[in-house]
């Protein structure tokens, strides 16, 4: 590998939060804490913002017992952003900053901690300090709970969405068929164009508490169909039990969702939300049912108290190895899982991709994991996510409520 580098670390992180975005923190931060190449390691206050506005958190003045509680704090503890950085060819402004910054602070390694669009400008920041011959080593950690991004077998954060998502599947599920009288509830979960999650409601179906009906955006919506499989349903049990994500679409890409057009976030997504409601609604004036519409919205990505610890191990091992490969030399590159199945046990590897080979792309749900009616999951989806929820954590508390990191934020002058 490369001769030692020697300076300071930023580590940062950004887009939608997760349950366990904070192990992964932990498992860099304390990295790099512990790496004699590191000479200071600071936390970036909401991701590549903070680092273009000089707001660095000086992460070794934290009470290393206070930084061990990350791993089982939700959220994001360093602040998060939704920023789009422009092509460095087409306009450099926003790198010239960054530049600045490293150079004031001799920061020689960056680590970012996020999804599709933060592995896009973590690779954009690496190959603008390549150009310009500044020695700084670049590693994407990698987390979302929509679980699509490209080359990884699953991402951080994830397996605590899904065990959240199936365990409230199974509980409303429990709920929603107590009384006698005929009900429909359709319950609408994260995805804006992968299924993963609300696949995930299928474990809870697996285990004899879930939806009857699961319906994900790799395959076209059909209103006329739905209706149908609602009503068949309906006609047979008195009950019907609806999974839908919330990217589900027509033919034509339209979003089913009422709220499409109503907002969209910093890399122009389209905010989604509603569409429980007004399937519920339609439902409802369809067959004069009783419908109940629930979004389960930011809860399954902030559900610690749920996660699973497989997850949380996972998650820090990924910050973890993102720093000492880079200490190693490596640079530009994302940690990603590799899944090894032996005598049926399963077990995740650590390997590195190049930026460039991730940054942009989406994984969704195989076609073969969907029904052939296109409204449920098979066998090979429950056996891809079971082993991943697998653990409960031991968790901290404080009058049996959690207790969460409570970091002091320092910030360098």
């Amino acid at each position: 590998m490369s001769e030692k580098l020697i300076g300071a670390c930023i580590f940062g992180q950004s887009g939608g939060l997760t349950a366990v975005i904070n192990a992964s923190a932990y498992g860099a931060i304390r990295a790099a804490l512990d790496a004699p190449e590191i000479t200071k390691v600071y936390g970036a206050a909401h991701g590549i913002v903070g680092v273009l506005n000089d707001q660095l958190y000086i992460m070794d003045e934290e009470d290393p017992k206070e930084l061990e509680l990350l791993l089982h704090t939700p959220s994001s503890e360093l602040g998060s952003c939704r920023y789009k950085m422009a092509d460095p060819e087409k306009d450099d402004t926003d790198y010239r900053r960054i530049l600045e910054i490293f150079k004031k602070y001799n920061v020689r390694y960056f680590f970012y901690n996020g999804g599709n669009d933060s592995m896009d400008t973590c690779n954009k920041i690496s190959r603008y300090m390549e150009s310009v011959g500044y020695e700084c080593r670049v590693m994407g950690v990698p987390k979302t709970i929509d679980n699509d991004l490209y080359g990884t077998d699953h991402c951080p954060g994830f397996a605590s969405a899904a065990k959240y998502i199936a365990t409230s599947c199974m509980e409303i599920n429990k709920d929603s068929r107590v009384y006698d009288n005929g009900m429909i509830t359709i319950v609408e979960i994260m995805g804006r164009h992968a299924g993963w999650l609300a696949a995930s409601a299928g474990l809870a179906t697996f285990f004899g508490s879930g939806p009857d009906l699961i319906y994900l955006p790799e395959i076209d919506f059909d209103m006329d169909r739905f209706f149908s499989d609602v009503e068949k349903i309906y006609k047979e049990k008195g009950k019907v039990f609806v999974a839908v994500s919330e990217g589900i679409h027509y033919a034509d890409g339209s979003f089913v969702s009422e709220a499409k057009t109503s907002a969209t976030d910093g890399f122009g997504h389209a905010q989604l939300g509603g569409l429980a409601s007004l399937l519920a609604n339609l439902v409802k004036a369809k067959t004069g049912a009783k419908v109940r519409g629930i979004e389960l919205s930011l809860l399954q990505r902030c559900g610690a108290h749920l996660a699973s610890q497989t997850d949380i191990n996972e998650a820090a091992a990924a910050g973890k190895t993102a720093v000492e490969e880079a200490v190693r030399g490596m640079t530009g590159c994302m940690t990603a899982f590799k899944r090894v199945m032996e005598n049926g046990r399963y077990r995740c590897e650590m390997e590195l991709l190049p930026l460039s080979s991730v940054a942009n792309y989406e994984k969704k749900v195989p076609l073969s994991w969907i029904n052939s009616e296109g409204n449920g999951v098979t066998q090979e989806l429950i056996d891809y996510v079971l082993p991943l929820i697998q653990g409960e954590p031991v968790l901290p508390l404080e009058h049996s409520l959690p207790r969460y990191a409570r970091l002091k934020k320092v910030l360098a002058k």
